[in-house]
């Protein structure tokens, strides 16, 4: 159980404290979220698809996986 809190912690810090080109103050799973639910014309079944392999990344991964996709 431990590990599974480990893995989600980088989803529930700010925006702001995980990535230095970032001044948003969201959660990291709320950006991914609503960068998602944005391309997908707030389509909620095809953003809870598209949005939940972030959920189980390890954290390396999913900063990167992150940064690809919100980084402008």
């Amino acid at each position: 159980m431990a590990e599974n809190v480990e893995m989600t912690s980088l989803l529930d810090e700010k925006m702001s404290d995980v990535f230095d080109w970032s001044d948003s103050k969201l959660p990291v799973r709320d950006a991914i979220w609503n960068h998602f639910m944005d391309d997908d014309n707030h389509n909620t079944d095809k953003t809870a698809d598209e949005v939940a392999p972030y959920m189980s990344m390890d954290e390396a991964k999913l900063k990167s996986e992150v940064e690809k996709l919100l980084k402008a």
